[in-house]
């Protein structure tokens, strides 16, 4: 192979790798790995630093915020949640009329006492559209983000979790894992009312 052909393969390759490097940095650290879910409705997104907060809810008219962090999870290594930080967010989403703040701390996998909390918030209207957000914005937000589209879009339960990444290889939603299998597992209300 010529020496000119190596290069422009190099440049090519450094390009491909800039580009998701960058989109990553951006979709992470800069969107705060904010997502529509349901156009005008449900949004999910990672920690949204307290003054960028009304900016968010300004564009998509957010009217409450869903927040999935401590004191649920005990991942602190990969979820590092400090009470200050919950309490800086709940106090500059209270300087913003309209927008109510609910706190429903869950683990990875939630419990029953998550659910019942996370449907009588998501079963009234009056609190769209909602912001679903956890840490990272790519665990326990995409979760409820997937019980949302089961519970309220009629998804399956495949489509749901194949739903929570572009990528579902090599993710904690995969086959075998306990979130893809709570998941696949996973009753809607619907079903389980139909099965009594």
């Amino acid at each position: 192979m010529k020496k000119k052909n190596i290069k422009i393969i190099g440049f090519t390759l450094l390009a491909v790798v800039l580009f998701f490097v960058g989109k990553y940095v951006y979709q992470m650290h800069i969107n705060h790995n904010f997502e529509t879910i349901s156009e005008g409705k449900v949004y999910k997104s990672g920690v949204i630093p307290p003054d960028k907060i009304k900016d968010y809810v300004q564009k998509y008219h957010i009217k409450s915020i869903v927040d999935l962090r401590f004191p649920g999870t005990a991942d602190l290594v990969n979820n590092p949640e400090v009470p200050a930080e919950l309490i800086a967010e709940q106090q500059a989403v209270a300087k913003i009329p309209g927008v109510t703040y609910f706190n429903n701390g869950s683990d990875q996998v939630p419990n029953q006492q998550n659910l019942d909390t996370f449907f009588k918030i998501m079963d009234n209207p009056a609190n769209y559209p909602v912001l679903i957000h956890c840490y990272h914005g790519v665990g326990r937000a995409e979760m409820y983000s997937a019980l949302y589209r089961i519970e309220y879009e009629n998804f399956t339960n495949e489509q749901a979790r194949q739903g929570v990444r572009p990528i579902i290889k090599w993710s904690s939603f995969d086959n075998g894992t306990p979130k893809g299998e709570y998941l696949k597992a996973y009753k809607s209300r619907k079903q389980l009312q139909q099965e009594k």
